[in-house]
Formats: structure tokens, sequence, C-alpha cells
């Protein structure tokens, strides 16, 4: 992005310094990368069948596939967006771009077997979840891992301070702070553990999920096996089968339900330590410069936890 500032959003405008790292996982441009790793691993497994007509493919070409996403770059997403004018369809358009590629390597005639047989579900139904994959494992889990060991922390420094419960709003039983704290670590890491097991599921079976343009071409091979070794093997994803021409969603939803609770239990735990700072038990910092009111300078506000 040019400037922030523009962003008309405030996600990834005034909040981008805590949003940046999701632009890899879900801009239009990590969309349109991870449609072109589909598509590349797609055709190197079919090079390694081999296909009849794909027997006499250079093998040590492969490196140089790869490179189409591994080295992907904003002027590639953006010939990409260029190809869309003409097709308008964005799916056929990184396939044409794969095929350029081809003929520059000296690789054209085997370049129709770019996305053989394939309908556009079977790269959105295995590069959005792939997406989700690598994000869940790569920036979720070990951020929450992180805020699990501090709160788990804070609540074994605080294990004795002794605090007044309050329910209903109202003062109620003594209680400890530690202990109080550590109610939200169990909370939350009961879900990651839930959220660990949810796999993500992943169409891949062309047209309306029968391989039927697979079978008459090829009918002496046998598809769903190659695909569950694509999908499972290539990808790291679960193949969901059967299906129609497009992914149930029904484990994305599944994901995005836990993803939820655990977003609930954080506000559930914002909202008690912006009680207890307004009840006096803690005391913010206040940083040199910072105000919390334009109109009221004695003030410091829990914007951090109202913002979580």
């Amino acid at each position: 992005m040019e400037n922030q500032l523009l962003a008309i959003s405030p996600i990834d405008g005034r909040y981008r310094k805590v949003t940046e790292n999701l632009k890899d996982y879900f801009s239009e441009y990590a969309l349109i990368q991870y449609r072109v790793r589909v598509e590349v691993e797609y055709y190197i497994a079919l090079c390694e069948l081999p296909l009849p007509q794909l027997k006499g493919f250079d093998r040590s070409k492969y490196i140089e596939l790869r490179d189409l996403y591994l080295d992907f770059s904003l002027k590639d997403a953006e010939r990409i967006k260029e190809i869309e004018k003409t097709t308008n369809h964005d799916v056929k358009a990184v396939e044409y771009f794969i095929k350029e590629h081809l003929d520059d390597l000296g690789l054209g005639k085997f370049r129709e077997f770019v996305h053989f047989g394939l309908t556009s579900q079977d790269i959105n139904n295995t590069a959005v979840p792939l997406a989700l994959k690598e994000f869940v494992e790569n920036e979720y889990i070990p951020l929450i891992g992180e805020m699990i060991v501090t709160l788990t922390d804070l609540a074994e420094t605080w294990a004795d301070i002794p605090m007044l419960a309050r329910t209903h709003g109202q003062p109620a039983s003594p209680t400890r702070l530690g202990k109080e704290i550590m109610v939200f670590t169990e909370r939350i890491d009961q879900q990651l553990r839930q959220l660990r097991h949810i796999p993500f599921s992943a169409k891949f079976g062309g047209a309306t999920g029968n391989f039927n343009a697979h079978s008459v071409a090829y009918p002496g091979i046998d598809w769903k096996e190659f695909s569950e070794d694509f999908v499972n093997g290539n990808l790291g994803l679960q193949q969901s089968w059967p299906t129609t021409q497009i992914e149930h969603y029904d484990n994305m939803a599944a994901l995005f339900d836990c993803l939820k609770r655990i977003n609930t239990i954080i506000i559930d735990m914002n909202r008690d330590f912006w009680t207890y700072i307004s009840l006096d038990y803690f005391k913010q910092r206040i940083k040199e410069g910072e105000v919390g009111s334009s109109a009221m300078p004695h003030k410091v506000n829990p914007i951090d936890f109202e913002n979580s």
C-alpha cells in the first residue's frame, strides 16, 4: 500500500502495524500466489505420473516452475491482473500466466496440461484452506501460545494476592488474582487443543467432483487415489470426498467458530481487566506524551483492552 492513510478500512490502515503479517495470507496478492502454487504443484504431479504426453518433460525444470510461486512478486501479480482484463476470470488468468512461463522455458509443447481437467473451485478450494492452514500454524497458534505463557507467568507471580471477587457486579467472596487469570488460560488452552484437531479440508475432483474429464481422457489412471496423494501429501491438506463442484466448507466453518470462541474468551478477559482498572485494582502506566482525553489531561484510558 502506498500510504496506510489511504486505506478504506482501519484493519490495514490505522491498525496495520498489528495486522501486517496477514497480508501474506489474506491479501489478493497472497491468494493469487497460493493459486499459482497449487497450479504448479498439480502440473508437476501430472508430470510425475507421468501422463503419456508429459513423459518428455525435463524434470530439472521443476525448480524453475516452483520459483513461480516461491519468488512470486508484485510484478507477477500485476501481470496476472493484466491478463484478467482480457479473460475476465481470475483463475484462468493464473493458468495463462503459467503457460507464458512454460513458453519462456522452451516448454510450450507441454503448456496445455496446465489446469488439466480442473474447475476453478479445485484451485480456490485448495488455495484458500492452504492459506488458512499456514496462517494458523505459522502465526495464530504461536501468538496465542505466547499469550498463554504470559498469562501463566502473571498468574504464578500473583498466585497469592488476595482480591475481592464480584458476582452480578456486587462484592462477593474473596479470591486470588492468580486464580482468576488461570481461568482464562485454561479456557483458551482448551479451545487451542480443539483447534489443532480441525482438519483443513479441500475439494479436488473436477467440474462436478467426479473426475469426469480426467477419467474420459485417461481411464486407466485411478484419479481418486491421485487426488488423495496430491491434496493430502503434496499440499498437506485433507481431501473431502465425495463432493459436488465445491468444498463442503463444514470444517472451515468449524475453524472460524473455534476462532470466534477464542475471541469471545479474550473479550471476556479484557472486560474483566477493564473492570479491575475501573475499580482501582490495577493502575495503568503513563507514557510520556500520551493523553487519554483531549479535554481531561488527567485521564489514561484502557484503550488497548478496548481495541483488543
